[in-house]
């Protein structure tokens, strides 16, 4: 897992210097406000909602030159939901790598539209107190929309994303047998700094 990881940095640093004349790139962080999936349990009947809590990402991005453009980017984010149910509270983190590739279009001014998927790589998922199975995909893909405003150097970019489709993790060594959906749901409010 770390080698993929560091060879997809490798080879998204070797593209940034490759093709400069080409390219806009820099780096963006900021908070997602977002919920995962339900918990259900063993017939498919909810057993309880998330609560969408705060989480973050910060990465780097590449953005091809001109009015209609693409911008590929590599994030790091975590996620956070919270779960209320028969008497407990728990809290789901997800920790993953978002590599969403958009297609950009410059409106008026500095204002921009972005449309388009967004491919995630679970590296870890955690609900408190309770033992969790791996994901079934640790590979998934979801959509992404929303704006950017470009201000110079200086971005600040508003975004939804949603999985596509549910990803479950089940309960290990509990008595009550449940699965709880990874997928996000995600308001994402960024900064980013062009180079």
């Amino acid at each position: 897992m770390k080698k993929k990881i560091v060879l997809a940095l490798l080879l998204f640093g070797a593209q940034l210097t490759s093709n400069a004349q080409l390219l806009d790139w820099g780096i963006k962080g900021g908070l997602n406000y977002n919920s995962n999936g339900d918990i259900v349990d063993e017939t498919g009947d909810i057993i309880a909602d998330p609560e969408a809590n705060a989480g973050f990402h910060f990465g780097f991005f590449t953005k091809t030159k001109g009015r209609v453009y693409v911008r590929p980017e590599l994030v790091y984010t975590q996620t956070k939901s919270k779960y209320s149910y028969e008497g407990n509270s728990s809290k789901l983190t997800v920790k993953k790598i978002d590599a969403p590739v958009l297609l950009g279009l410059k409106i008026i001014g500095p204002l921009h539209a972005v449309i388009g998927p967004s491919f995630q790589y679970i590296i870890d998922t955690d609900l408190e107190d309770i033992k969790l199975d791996d994901v079934e995909n640790n590979f998934t893909v979801g959509g992404t929309v929303g704006l950017t405003a470009q201000l110079g150097k200086l971005g600040i970019d508003a975004r939804y994303e949603r999985g596509f489709s549910s990803n479950e993790a089940e309960f290990l060594g509990i008595d009550d047998s449940g699965r709880v959906d990874t997928r996000p749901s995600q308001l994402i409010l960024s900064a980013s700094f062009r180079f």
